[in-house]
């Protein structure tokens, strides 16, 4: 697979620090995270925004993908300027280097796990990761829930 260069980007939403140890408190926190972004239309409070696509980024690793990290659910935005009632809201903005990564494609039904089906097959593959960050693409092709496509950005080491 040969990987896709990726600009570097930058992401306004809300974050959770999590780990893939614990399945049950992984699924906790993800929940959370999306239940909140949704009921708080968190996606209509970012100005500036790129594209109506949802990303979720996860970054910041202590280690390889057993280990905590913070899951960064948001818009990719122009600019990384909060306003006063995003800083009230929690919302966080940060910068993502960009790099290469292999693209994967989650496809099916949402609520029944799909994105994290093929989470468990990239976990199981032989690559050699960046561990900077790695993100999901919700977009256009996302908003059938029952039938989705969700593109997985993995970073690589070149």
């Amino acid at each position: 697979m040969s990987a896709n260069k990726i600009e570097s980007f930058s992401i306004i939403g809300i974050a959770v620090r999590t780990c893939n140890s614990d399945i049950q408190q992984l699924t906790q926190d993800m929940q959370g995270l999306w239940g909140r972004f949704m009921a708080e239309n968190i996606a209509g409070m970012i100005p500036n925004k790129l594209d109506d696509n949802i990303y979720c980024v996860y970054t910041d690793y202590e280690g390889d993908y057993t280990e905590p990290y913070t899951a960064l659910l948001g818009c990719k935005v122009a600019t990384l300027d909060l306003t006063p009632e995003m800083q009230v809201a929690n919302l966080i903005g940060k910068n993502f280097i960009g790099g290469s990564y292999n693209k994967y494609l989650a496809q099916g039904n949402l609520m029944e796990g799909a994105v994290f089906k093929k989470w468990q097959e990239i976990w199981s593959m032989d690559l050699k990761r960046a561990y900077t960050a790695d993100f999901e693409v919700y977009g256009v092709k996302a908003q059938n829930i029952a039938d989705a496509e969700v593109e997985i950005f993995i970073g690589v080491l070149e």
